[in-house]
């Protein structure tokens, strides 16, 4: 090793990057070949750090989310899924929703791949340098009730609401106790307008109600994680009518067509973007061909 590079060593093993001495040597005779100004060489160097580096505070988030194993669009088997398209999820994808502090919620019957689309995407915000936290919601009351005994709650709370991402999976497999229900407010609304949240739901909204014993928490709920909703979950849960499908107007803000029975799931139709207000950043419908339901994915602030 000749005694300039014995220094670029040196000097980079100080400054605890290791990898610019290694590029340093492995660029200079490519500079020297291509007639580089010194200032390409060292863009060229400092620019491969820099990738390095991302590369590795990316992996240590996807590591310290909590995901139950690691997802991605490209393994996402979009043939299963006619009904949502890659450039559906391409602009979730990149992360906009998260600098807005937009919420994405993924309702459909199992088997969808809601939650393989969480984690896709908790994943795509990790490599972003977004902090994202994945569990389970009787995981995520666990934890509250747990910092709630301790009088830790708004600390708790306070702790969570820097992370940029907090995804909560499985909310309805369990019904919550009243108690249990106040807690997961308390988190979905300690995020509104400040960091974001994915959501999945085996549920249609009409029956959240159901989930938290208490309709008008179901219906505060709503609100703050989700597009605004066609009806109110005490009145489609309380007559059971049937609904024909709505265009929202603006001021509403809805983004989905409206379930014709509110036990049942809503054959969804793919709507024009004139029909979603412009706080929703994309809207997917994807359809299982072996199980009648949908999966939705809309987003909005809060």
């Amino acid at each position: 090793m000749s005694e300039p590079a014995k220094q670029i060593g040196y000097l980079a093993a100080a400054l605890k990057a290791p990898r610019i001495g290694e590029a340093a040597v492995r660029l200079a005779v490519q500079a020297r070949d291509a007639g580089w100004t010194h200032e390409d060489y060292l863009i060229a160097i400092l620019d491969r750090e820099v990738a390095a580096r991302n590369a590795s505070g990316a992996q240590l988030r996807i590591r310290a989310a909590g995901f139950p194993a690691r997802k991605t669009f490209e393994e996402f088997n979009f043939d299963h899924q006619p009904g949502i398209r890659r450039d559906d999820v391409t602009p979730l994808a990149a992360g906009h929703y998260l600098t807005e502090a937009r919420n994405v919620v993924l309702l459909g019957p199992p088997g969808t791949g809601k939650t393989h689309v969480a984690i896709a995407l908790g994943v795509a915000a990790c490599h972003t340098g977004q902090r994202v936290l994945f569990a389970t919601a009787t995981d995520w009351v666990a934890r509250l009730q747990d910092a709630h005994q301790r009088d830790r709650l708004p600390a708790e709370l306070t702790k969570l609401r820097r992370y940029g991402l907090i995804i909560i999976d499985e909310v309805g497999y369990l019904p919550f106790e009243q108690d249990a229900a106040n807690l997961f407010f308390q988190l979905v609304s300690s995020r509104y307008e400040h960091a974001s949240l994915i959501l999945t739901s085996n549920l249609p909204f009409a029956r959240w109600g159901d989930v938290f014993g208490d309709q008008t928490v179901a219906a505060a709920m709503i609100d703050r994680s989700s597009t605004t909703p066609t009806s109110t979950p005490s009145k489609a849960a309380a007559t059971g009518s049937n609904t024909s499908p709505t265009t929202p107007s603006p001021a509403s803000g809805s983004a989905i067509r409206q379930t014709r029975k509110s036990n049942t799931w809503p054959n969804f139709q793919r709507a024009s973007p004139a029909h979603y207000s412009t706080s929703v950043d994309t809207v997917a419908v994807a359809r299982s061909p072996t199980v009648t339901g949908a999966c939705w994915a809309g987003s909005r602030h809060g």
